[in-house]
């Protein structure tokens, strides 16, 4: 693939989509930058597949064991989702959760991709669209992952977490499948997603997106052609492929039955997940964390939580994962019975 080269001014397009699926900027000269490729991390493979919830070709990436091939063991599962904007290379590639899944070494991580959805089975699509993407993890994802790599198949072995918007979709679709996952976890997570469109259809708001700047799209636009190419998913790798054509929430309800402040009411205590979350202390996502923190205290429901220096930015995330994935993997291998 050949590199495209980006000037100092043109960086501030990769800068707005943030750790999307570039490594490094490598300098050629004192005027220009070129974006270079994440390289493959060891344990790392692309895998596509089809999925029936969302009618796609569909890439996910996995990261597996060092013993792997060599072995017969079964393995827990942390499926680790990406934020608005991200897709599935980021986590792996560029946020150090290869290497802490090889640190750990007694564990499968896979890193899905959901485009730009929220992970939400959208209440109405257009242009022929199908975008179940909720379906496309906990009934598609799931079954092909099950099938084909040696896991732990059972709720006691699969966890769940991601940042911003896969926080989000982490605590939704865990609490809503609660049988499935044994754990739930979130860093920097925008969990009042639903809560907000809620609020906003019940006041007759205008949900749909504004005008974007000029200037600010074309400089996405220039990062996307190169990000693009990395993701290679037919239909779905530009930015406008990844943002599904529809409505998400018609209804308050609607939005209310993926709201994790919501339908933490609904799952019975014997069926509670583990919940975990951490949030930067300059992101300003940290007072949903916080609130969230305070439901969980008042309805005494057990639960981990950290917060520490950081902003909603890549810098954070590295930082935290190792944290994250640490805690989840030792509720899964305690769950299964492989701890004293």
């Amino acid at each position: 693939m050949k590199a495209l080269t980006f000037s100092k001014r043109q960086l501030l397009a990769i800068v707005l989509l943030g750790p999307l699926s570039i490594a490094r900027l490598s300098a050629q000269n004192t005027n220009e930058l070129e974006p270079v490729a994440a390289p493959i991390p060891p344990g790392l493979e692309t895998v596509e597949y089809y999925s029936p919830a969302v009618d796609r070709r569909m890439k996910f990436d996995i990261v597996l064991p060092e013993s792997y091939y060599q072995s017969d063991a079964r393995y827990p599962v942390l499926y680790l989702l990406h934020g608005y904007m991200q897709n599935y290379t980021v986590w792996g590639r560029n946020l150090a959760a290869a290497f802490y899944a090889r640190n750990l070494n007694d564990l499968i991580v896979v890193l899905p991709d959901a485009g730009n959805s929220w992970f939400i089975n959208y209440a109405s699509s257009d242009e022929g669209q199908t975008n179940n993407w909720e379906d496309h993890i906990v009934v598609d994802l799931l079954a092909h992952v099950d099938s084909h790599y040696r896991t732990e198949a059972r709720r006691e072995g699969r966890a769940i977490a991601g940042l911003s918007m896969g926080g989000f979709g982490a605590y939704s679709m865990g609490l809503r499948n609660s049988e499935l996952f044994v754990s739930i976890g979130s860093t920097s997570g925008a969990l009042g997603h639903a809560r907000t469109a809620a609020a906003a259809i019940r006041a007759g708001a205008d949900r749909r997106p504004g005008t974007p700047d000029p200037q600010r799209q074309a400089r996405i636009d220039e990062a996307d052609a190169f990000i693009s190419k990395i993701i290679d998913i037919p239909g779905f790798s530009t930015q406008d492929e990844r943002t599904p054509k529809g409505v998400d929430f018609i209804t308050a309800e609607q939005a209310e039955a993926y709201d994790p402040f919501t339908i933490i009411y609904e799952v019975p205590r014997s069926q509670m997940p583990h919940i975990y979350m951490d949030s930067g202390t300059e992101d300003g996502l940290v007072q949903e964390a916080r609130e969230m923190a305070q439901l969980l205290m008042l309805n005494n429901v057990p639960f981990d939580y950290m917060q520490n220096h950081g902003r909603h930015n890549s810098e954070y995330w590295r930082r935290s994962i190792g944290h994250m994935m640490t805690i989840q993997n030792e509720v899964m291998q305690r769950a299964l019975g492989k701890r004293p």
